[in-house]
């Protein structure tokens, strides 16, 4: 069946990926590389390219939000800044007033930088702070101090940019209750818009990770941690600041509408080294390595690694796990009229289930988390995977 509704899919975002970094934190996955000796003015070139032909392959009338991400985009000096933000905005079809949001780091950003983003339409800046122990910040590999923050946001009210979220991140090692409770009250104080909370998660293929097998660190046990999340979810409330997701915190009408967009299962462009995308179904990644992406646009060709269609069945899963990440769930009509499908067709006794067990609140017109199913996130999507028999192709 196919859907009856396709005001979903005309929704498309993008993401743009700046790799670079002045200093690999020692618990980043993401692609990133050494400013140092890098083709940057190349890089940003072909990133203008490969936007320039996805447009023509796949045009759109107008983006939704626009994000640009890495990596530390503000690593870019103000010039390179400045080439990127004028020709994304000569290629993508962006009109000025959307959420325009820029990654920045505290210490990275400058007045000149600030002045070249608000020049071209940049409305939202994303700090990474994650902690105002500067003991800890140098533990976790950050290049910045409690102070380099505290600048920033002197100079961000002089400018009079006040559209700033910053994100924080809770059970780090060696990292007390008491301690965390601190880089709460510090960063409520700054009276932001926006904040993005997240535990510590160990990655594969991290300098974090490796020194976690070798024994020689030492992270917050799970009842430290689960704390630290009733902590923030209590002190957000305290500061009126509504858990909007699972581990964001805003003023009403201070929502990243580019998040919300993947919680919302929509489509989104992906541009740059190693980034992913999601358009008509297909979810792409670009290759990672700064040279491998660089060579095929050279020649004119986009860079993609790989390509996943998605099926009826994995659209269907994503929705539900993405979806139960927002406070307000999933809308039953949405998902009626996206899938031609109710949700109690496929899913009544898992639901039933998790209404017994008070993870999973189950009302007419929609189905969310319960306190206790916000922390228990990850066991509760695992049981909304399909049975593919009950799927309408």
């Amino acid at each position: 069946m196919k859907e009856t509704n396709k005001s979903a899919e005309h929704k498309v975002s993008a993401y743009i990926h700046i790799p670079f970094c002045e200093h690999i934190c020692y618990y980043c996955d993401f692609n990133k590389v050494f400013l140092e000796g890098q083709p940057v003015d190349e890089y940003v070139e072909m990133l203008l390219k490969e936007m320039a032909i996805m447009m023509e392959c796949r045009p759109v009338n107008e983006l939704e939000t626009l994000y640009v991400g890495g990596g530390t985009p503000t690593s870019l000096a103000a010039k390179q800044l400045d080439r990127l933000l004028s020709g994304a905005r000569e290629i993508l079809p962006f009109n000025e007033g959307k959420e325009f949001t820029v990654e920045a780091n505290p210490g990275d950003l400058t007045r000149e930088k600030l002045q070249v983003m608000k020049n071209y339409g940049v409305n939202r800046l994303s700090m990474g702070v994650q902690t105002f122990d500067n003991r800890l910040l140098k533990k976790i590999g950050r290049k910045h101090t409690a102070e380099d923050v505290y600048e920033t946001m002197r100079f961000l009210e002089a400018e009079n940019f006040s559209n700033v979220s910053i994100d924080l991140i809770y059970a780090l090692p060696g990292q007390t209750l008491e301690g965390y409770l601190d880089t709460l009250e510090r960063a409520l104080a700054l009276d932001l818009p926006h904040y993005s909370l997240y535990s510590l998660i160990l990655e594969n293929k991290t300098m974090f990770m490796n020194w976690v097998r070798q024994g020689r660190l030492q992270l917050p046990d799970q009842e430290t941690e689960t704390r630290m999340f009733e902590e923030t979810i209590a002190a957000m409330e305290k500061h009126q600041r509504r858990q909007y997701e699972i581990s964001n915190f805003g003023l009403a009408g201070h929502e990243s509408q580019h998040n919300l967009m993947y919680w919302n299962n929509d489509h989104y462009f992906g541009f740059g080294a190693g980034a992913s995308g999601y358009l008509d179904h297909t979810r792409y990644r670009n290759k990672g390595p700064i040279q491998h992406y660089l060579r095929p646009l050279r020649e004119g060709e986009l860079p993609v690694l790989e390509r996943e269609e998605l099926s009826r069945k994995n659209q269907i899963e994503e929705e539900m796990f993405l979806g139960l990440r927002k406070k307000v769930g999933i809308e039953k009509q949405h998902f009626l009229q996206r899938y031609g499908q109710s949700i109690e067709s496929l899913y009544q006794s898992v639901l039933d289930e998790l209404v017994a067990e008070e993870l999973l609140v189950n009302e007419e017109d929609r189905v969310y988390l319960t306190k206790k199913g916000t922390f228990l996130g990850n066991n509760v999507f695992e049981r909304f995977l399909l049975d593919k028999d009950l799927v309408n192709d």
